[in-house]
């Protein structure tokens, strides 16, 4: 596939088609890294740390709500 470089601001940009964006599993708004190697440009998705939420989300799952878990009458000198 060939895309051309244009003038974007002060800068020079590209459009990224659709198809090779979902094709390197980038979707838009997503952070990915960019660097030069041996005369290339290479984008790389970044990793990005998710919570437990949202990875349960991404399951249609979720993690509350929380029960409380009866420990029994104090024992000792645990103060309540």
């Amino acid at each position: 596939m060939t895309v051309q470089i244009v003038k974007w601001g002060n800068s020079q940009g590209i459009r990224l088609p659709k198809s090779i964006l979902k094709e390197a599993g980038i979707s838009e708004h997503e952070e990915v890294s960019l660097y030069t190697s041996n005369g290339k440009i290479i984008i790389e998705k970044t990793f990005q740390h998710k919570s437990l939420e949202e990875r349960a989300a991404k399951y249609k799952g979720s993690l509350g709500p929380y029960q409380e878990y009866n420990w029994g009458s104090p024992v000792g000198r645990e103060v309540w």
